[in-house]
């Protein structure tokens, strides 16, 4: 199969969620990391609850929500100008060390995003990012009005690309997004930012299993559907690779 377009989960993928340690850190030292793998557990549980329930909240909602949910949870008392401290970082999340070339490198294809977060955030991440003239469109699921995993989410693509999905290739290091984007009809390359050996490793070293640990047992592991990726990689820069497969064929 051809491919035509690359797009890109962005929360996770192209960008670090786990940056926002910088922001909790500072506002609450005694329970940073506890707060952020929460937090991030929760905004996509919410995504998924939301969807189910067929009651769409933005994206920046569902942050806020989850925010709340996890301050309360923990015992953590806030005001709303911690949170609002806190949930700024969401407009200026870390590329990941690999986002920026490999884009470079894809250029002569058309590159996207297809995210859950609302068209107004995503817009301004990207800007601030500089990662707004790397790329051909930045697609929010808003205007679906449900959240991946759900079809209608995917749908966005072929409309606003006009690539079919057998000739796209749907880059995610989400494992959920991975499966789903697989049993949609993409091509999908998957992200595998922490292998079962790295993380069996990192567990048995531990005299306690840690809420980062915790978060990459839960969301950074393949999923057990029987939906293989196509492509399992390492790292956003072996994307290149196949479109280097595609020129050589």
């Amino acid at each position: 199969m051809s491919i035509e377009a690359f797009v890109f989960d962005a929360y996770g993928t192209l960008y670090d969620v786990q940056s926002v340690s910088q922001a909790t850190n500072q506002e609450f030292p005694e329970h940073g990391e506890l707060i952020t793998q929460v937090w991030r557990l929760k905004q996509l549980e919410y995504t998924w609850l939301r969807s189910m329930m067929n009651s769409y909240r933005s994206f920046w909602e569902i942050t806020e929500e989850s925010l709340v949910y996890t301050l309360n949870s923990i015992g953590v008392q806030s005001d709303k100008a911690a949170r609002d401290r806190l949930m700024d970082k969401y407009l200026h999340l870390d590329p990941h060390s690999d986002c920026i070339s490999a884009l470079n490198a894809l250029s002569g294809k058309p590159l996207a995003i297809l995210s859950n977060g609302n068209q107004e955030i995503l817009d301004a991440l990207v800007k601030n990012t500089g990662l707004d003239d790397k790329l051909n469109a930045v697609l929010s699921i808003d205007k679906a009005g449900i959240f991946k995993p759900h079809d209608r989410a995917y749908d966005l693509v072929e409309q606003t690309l006009q690539v079919k999905p057998e000739n796209t290739v749907f880059v995610s290091s989400n494992a959920f997004d991975a499966c789903a984007a697989k049993n949609y009809g993409f091509q999908v390359a998957w992200i595998e930012r922490v292998t079962p050996q790295a993380l069996a490793a990192e567990i048995n070293a531990a005299d306690i299993v840690g809420p980062a640990t915790m978060f990459k047992l839960l969301r950074m592991q393949m999923e057990n559907f029987g939906m293989e990726p196509d492509h399992r990689l390492s790292s956003l820069n072996d994307l290149a690779t196949l479109g280097q497969e595609q020129v050589d064929a």
